[in-house]
């Protein structure tokens, strides 16, 4: 009986140690933020740094739901009223990736600038 509770030990020990990396590599996604307010993205175009995977969030200040809608990055979510949605993108080689609210397109609209990030 005894025999058995090194091997809890070791399978809790290598859950916690893939928690963990799980945890850290994470936190090490960098997180950008458009806002949707009275059907306009803003800001209009943003800058994300290429080679990298990022974390958007997008936070629909309006009182009716839009679709952020890329065929450029091959993304599309639903983001209810006064609600955020999160979408990763990249790693993206340097470009200009438009979007779009597939209910408002003419005033809902962007562009993603994705640029080589100088070494600091």
């Amino acid at each position: 009986m005894n025999s058995s509770k090194p091997g809890v030990i070791n399978t809790i020990s290598l859950l916690l140690l893939i928690f963990t990396f799980e945890l850290f590599a994470k936190s090490s996604i960098k997180e950008f933020h458009l806002s949707l307010e009275q059907h306009v993205f803003s800001p209009a175009e943003l800058t994300i740094p290429a080679d990298e995977k990022v974390k958007l969030i997008i936070h629909n200040l309006d009182n009716e739901a839009e679709e952020f809608d890329s065929f450029d990055l091959n993304r599309e979510k639903v983001i209810f009223p006064r609600k955020s949605a999160v979408i990763y993108v990249g790693p993206l080689p340097p470009g200009r990736y438009e979007y779009f609210g597939e209910y408002n397109p003419t005033s809902a609209k962007g562009v993603i600038v994705v640029e080589v990030q100088n070494a600091r």
